[in-house]
């Protein structure tokens, strides 16, 4: 039996970090011969990586980078895919020794947009990016998209919801890692008020607040689920939804993995960081302030708005927002 080839492939964070790196577990398993695919990441992301069959084993950083390290060496890897490209991952690299191929963060062009609105970022989705760095094995993007794999005893529980939701529902992720990033509540009250559709409001514990404010706008219709479902549940509740509705956040790659209609809303970020849902369904669509001088204010993002207009946001028309719900719904 010809021995397996071992790649070892670094995303430490985030969850839509990591299904963005999901075409290439894919693509360097189904295209290169006796390809096995080790996976490294933070602790809390490890339940993403190890539901992808794609993947033999999983690695964990934990508090100590010296234990991962001793764990690591002991596998023999013949190449590194270095899909973070930060201080750990390159002690990684240096400690183990053997060949890495490391993604490009363009911190420079970034930094150059951010604070000169030059533009010199390519224009390249990041999973083509990611993808990239495969080219010596020449693995080549096989346009099948995203993937995120929901174990079964995981799914959502489709029998809590009322019988209203049989029929379709809107998915409205509230989430966000910056206040910069998420929609207003003020303006997602209008666009729930403004449409007669079933609407379930998705997202951890700091937007609990917000959905509730939201929902109680019309209880039998509209449904706060934020902070009330774990991280697979959201995404099944993604996967069945008709249509979603999304800041710039994780659970919208994992919409776009499941190519459904997405609608996507963007602050103080910008499209051409090149994080776009990736081959989501055709009529998925941006919605974004352009030609604004402060924008992009930061690569991430910021808790207030550092102009404290926050246009990006404010600006929005509900009633373009309510018009695509309406036509592809």
């Amino acid at each position: 039996m010809d021995p397996k080839i071992k790649y070892l492939v670094i995303r430490l964070s985030s969850i839509g970090d990591i299904v963005l790196t999901t075409p290439v577990v894919r693509c360097l398993k189904q295209q290169v011969d006796d390809a096995e695919v080790h996976f490294v990441t933070k602790e809390k992301f490890a339940g993403i990586v190890k539901a992808n069959p794609y993947i033999t084993k999983t690695f964990t950083l934990k508090e100590k980078l010296s234990d991962l390290l001793d764990e690591l060496e002991k596998e023999q890897f013949d190449y590194i895919i270095d899909l973070h490209q930060n201080i750990r991952s390159n002690r990684i690299k240096s400690r183990l020794r053997i060949p890495a191929f490391s993604f490009n963060k363009l911190n420079y062009q970034k930094w150059l947009v951010v604070n000169f609105k030059v533009n010199k970022l390519p224009n390249q989705h990041i999973v083509d990016r990611y993808l990239g760095t495969l080219s010596v094995f020449d693995v080549k993007n096989d346009q099948k998209g995203l993937d995120f794999f929901i174990p079964e005893n995981e799914q959502f529980n489709f029998q809590k919801l009322g019988g209203r939701f049989n029929d379709g529902y809107v998915a409205f992720v509230l989430a966000g890692t910056y206040y910069t990033k998420k929609l207003p509540s003020e303006k997602i009250i209008g666009i729930c008020k403004n449409t007669d559709k079933p609407v379930l409001l998705l997202g951890g514990k700091k937007e609990q607040n917000v959905g509730d404010l939201v929902a109680s706008e019309d209880i039998e219709r509209i449904i706060n689920l934020c902070g009330k479902t774990s991280l697979s549940e959201s995404a099944d509740l993604v996967k069945n939804a008709r249509i979603v509705l999304t800041n710039d956040t994780g659970l919208m790659h994992i919409a776009a993995a499941y190519k459904k209609k997405i609608l996507s809303f963007w602050g103080n970020t910008i499209p051409e960081f090149g994080m776009v849902p990736y081959l989501p369904d055709p009529v998925s669509k941006i919605m974004e302030i352009k030609n604004l001088k402060c924008r992009p204010c930061s690569k991430l993002g910021y808790e207030k708005c550092p102009k404290k207009h926050f246009r990006c946001m404010m600006e929005i028309n509900i009633r373009e927002v309510v018009s695509w719900i309406e036509k592809n719904f």
